[in-house]
């Protein structure tokens, strides 16, 4: 039996726009498009089987991003800081021994 996301998405328009703001963008990166693709499936009543199966993503990684639109709106959206080692050489090129 499939089961029903207690994490029910009812977007605003300004927050469905934004949505699909980021969803339509070619330069945006690629998790913040199937992160937004997955909350306005959501909000269409899909479930996370299906939102999963639409998207190729696994069921719990649909839940996760639904879970933290439910909570924190489109603040949620975004990663957060991992823990760990820091890295030992900058993004930009520079420096790292």
């Amino acid at each position: 039996m499939p089961r029903k996301s207690p994490f029910l998405i009812d977007l605003t328009e300004d927050e469905r726009a934004r949505l699909e703001s980021v969803a339509r963008q070619y330069t945006s990166p690629y998790c913040d498009v199937v992160r937004a693709k997955a909350i306005l499936l959501a909000a269409q009543g899909l479930s996370n089987d299906e939102i999963g199966r639409h998207l190729g993503m696994p069921r719990q990684i649909v839940s996760k991003w639904r879970k933290r639109y439910s909570a924190e709106g489109m603040a949620g959206l975004h990663d957060r800081p991992r823990g760990g080692r820091p890295p030992s050489f900058s993004p930009s090129g520079g420096g790292g021994g």
